[in-house]
């Protein structure tokens, strides 16, 4: 099992600079410069298209940069990804899992992955599942389950080996207000540990409520960023959807 002490808190969560990926003549991410602190709830926020889901699976290890620099608690992910990695977790939009495991099964199965020890993995694995409301399901297969439950599951497979950095790509679409709430807490209760989460989500009350700054994307780069109160920039009431569609009016104007 692997051990990982943060570096001090002057180090940035996740630090990119100058990141681009291009497809073909399209540039989806344009020489964007982000910063995410320690121990922050940060949510990325874009129209669909704006560059925030390949963002992320680039700083994930899935998708090649094809330029710039993401750096992860210090570490160089596209000089060491495996070390970077091993800090990090990503949670797409749509769950994967091993659909004929169990509960149980596939997290002991991921745990084996990141050589974590059995008894730390049991242990992780058990408080994941009650945190979740899993526990009573453990036994059964994974095929079986609603897209909430599934939804669910792979976030306990993500949070097993006790990632410093998680990144979620809209965790809460299509879920019920129920599932949805014991997500929020859980995440909630991440950062509270310490830890850094990153999510994107078209559900700006989420944003509004849960996050400690606030990143707009648009066309690959970042247009706006800061807490609730710094984006209304004293425009008291003002909401973030309000906010959200200024700016990205704006920059569509500029553009």
């Amino acid at each position: 099992m692997f051990d990982f002490m943060p570096p001090s808190e002057d180090v940035p969560a996740l630090r990119l600079s100058r990141l681009r990926k291009q497809f073909g003549a399209a540039v989806a991410v344009r020489d964007l410069d982000l910063n995410v602190r320690p121990g922050e709830f940060y949510a990325l926020l874009g129209p669909n298209g704006a560059g925030k889901t390949t963002t992320l699976r680039m700083v994930a290890g899935l998708l090649p940069a094809d330029a710039g620099e993401i750096s992860i608690f210090g570490v160089d992910a596209r000089r060491d990804p495996i070390g970077a990695k091993r800090i990090t977790a990503w949670l797409p939009d749509e769950p994967m899992l091993y659909e004929k495991l169990d509960p149980l099964e596939y997290l002991e199965f991921v745990a084996g992955l990141w050589a974590i020890e059995p008894e730390v993995a049991q242990a992780r694995a058990r408080d994941l599942l009650d945190v979740l409301d899993l526990w009573s399901h453990r036994h059964e297969r994974c095929e079986g389950f609603s897209r909430g439950m599934k939804q669910k599951v792979a976030l306990a497979g993500a949070l097993i080996h006790d990632p410093h950095l998680l990144m979620l790509d809209e965790p809460l679409t299509g879920l019920d207000a129920a599932v949805a709430r014991q997500v929020k807490d859980l995440l909630v209760a991440r950062v509270k540990m310490g830890r850094t989460v990153i999510l994107t989500t078209h559900i700006l009350e989420v944003a509004e409520r849960l996050a400690d700054r606030i990143g707009i994307i648009h066309r690959g780069s970042l247009i706006a960023e800061g807490t609730l109160a710094e984006l209304r920039a004293g425009q008291n009431g003002v909401s973030l959807e309000d906010i959200f569609l200024e700016r990205i009016r704006a920059a569509e104007e500029a553009a």
